[in-house]
């Protein structure tokens, strides 16, 4: 299709209209019918930029609604099917592109390289749009300081106030502390204007500008005081100064995050860690699997394995020699102590644990073939692979938790007796683990009412 250059006058103003309303080239040139260069060309000749319309995610709709109705973040991010990470970016405000995280401080975050950068250090002026801009709602809004002021000036008190808008009296001591006049009155719309200013990201660091503080810092971290020793002892250093104060996290971002923070890069090297960025600690329960196979956690072993009653449930573990170069299987019956002991002549890998494992298990008699309990150890990758070749389920211990197989502990404790720790354990062959297995399962036990493991299993089976 032709037209004339008044047509296409009329087009290219209608077309750059809509681009100041919708700001996608491409829907406004397929609404306007237009070919899509010549809409690119358009654009480009008044400096305009195409703007990318993310999708959202299909279940951020759900969450949000879910986080309005006070759902925990890790409760709700399981129930929608989402990692407790994007759920934990949605609700700070943190936008994904590729391999960077954008922050909403000006942060840029590039996970490829480990580089932090940030974007502007300039604190906008408050806008109006940025004054009625909606927010989430543990934020005072407009309305909700009108609000306030109107009553505060009627003589109700904190709490009443607090009850009128449903907050507690703390939230509205500390609006009227914060953004009070100099004569002690309080208005809402000058207090919105400081509101929006205070929220307004990024803000000039602390530290970025020379000064006392910053001198103070730099020769604390040349002493190789931690961030967290600097932040307390300037308070006892200088106790009247208020403007010589400064948080741990300050001083990390100082160090840690580019364009922030004015500390030179021979001063981060004072840090124990020697990290260029930072690293989030988890807890055990956050902690990633380190297997492909999920564990079974012994939480979820049965009653009867507690409890010691019935014979057949083992724990297990690896005694290690010189260097971490060989190794010994130590399996322990939970109810009689008996000990069975496998030769592991080479590198102790899964496949060759796994092998070693399964061929003590099938020299048991099928009823006592209950269970295995073992700790968190990379030998055990192949756990799956071992329960389906022998039907022997496998719990494993709470990370750094060794009482939990305490039987198996106690038992390795012996073996040293026989095997110290720094030798070279390749040197015994399976005869003489036989040997001293058999000195073991021979030797009275007090928990057993001195009997031997090897006589208390004969009785039971």
């Amino acid at each position: 299709m032709s037209f004339s250059k008044q047509e296409l006058a009329r087009l290219r103003e209608r077309f750059l209209e809509q681009m100041a309303d919708d700001g996608n080239v491409t829907e406004v040139a397929r609404s306007l019918g237009i070919n899509r260069n010549t809409a690119f060309g358009w654009a480009r000749q008044a400096g305009l930029r195409s703007q990318r319309r993310p999708r959202p995610h299909p279940a951020r709709e759900e969450y949000e609604r879910l986080r309005k109705n006070s759902v925990p973040r890790r409760e709700a991010a399981r129930r929608v099917g989402i990692n407790e990470r994007t759920a934990r970016d949605w609700d700070h405000g943190v936008r994904r592109s590729g391999n960077s995280r954008f922050y909403p401080d000006g942060r840029r975050v590039d996970y490829s390289t480990g580089q932090t950068t940030m974007e502007s250090m300039t604190t906008p002026a408050p806008t109006v749009a940025s004054l009625e801009r909606p927010v989430h709602q543990r934020f005072l809004t407009l309305p909700d300081r009108e609000k306030i002021a109107d009553l505060h000036r009627a003589g109700r008190s904190l709490q009443a106030i607090g009850r009128a808008l449903g907050r507690p009296a703390s939230t509205i001591k500390r609006e009227l502390d914060r953004h009070s006049n100099t004569d002690g009155s309080y208005g809402a719309y000058a207090a919105q204007r400081r509101a929006v200013a205070r929220r307004a990201r990024p803000k000039p660091a602390k530290l970025a500008a020379p000064g006392a503080l910053r001198d103070y810092v730099a020769t604390g971290l040349r002493k190789r005081w931690s961030p967290e020793q600097i932040s307390k002892r300037v308070c006892s250093d200088h106790p009247q100064d208020e403007d010589m104060r400064v948080s741990h996290e300050t001083i990390y971002q100082a160090l840690y995050v580019q364009a922030r923070g004015g500390l030179k890069r021979e001063v981060s090297a004072a840090l124990r860690t020697g990290r260029i960025r930072r690293r989030t600690h988890r807890t055990g329960e956050r902690r990633q699997s380190r297997f492909a196979d999920p564990m079974v956690m012994i939480s979820e072993r049965p009653a009867e394995v507690e409890d010691r009653a019935v014979p057949g449930h083992w724990e297990g573990d690896l005694i290690t020699g010189a260097q971490n170069k060989s190794a010994i299987i130590t399996l322990v019956e939970r109810s009689t102590r008996y000990v069975m002991l496998g030769h592991v002549p080479g590198e102790h890998t899964a496949e060759a644990v796994g092998g070693v494992l399964s061929a003590l298990v099938a020299s048991l008699p099928e009823h006592l073939r209950g269970s295995l309990t073992w700790d968190q150890g990379s030998e055990m990758a192949g756990h799956k692979a071992f329960s389906v070749a022998t039907g022997v389920p496998v719990f494993f211990c709470d990370p750094a938790s060794p009482w939990q197989r305490g039987s198996n502990e106690n038992t390795n404790g012996l073996l040293r007796q026989y095997f110290p720790k720094g030798t070279d354990l390749s040197v015994h062959g399976p005869l003489d683990l036989e040997h001293v297995a058999q000195e073991l399962n021979g030797r009275p036990r007090k928990t057993l009412g001195w009997e031997t493991p090897a006589e208390r299993l004969h009785t039971l089976v």
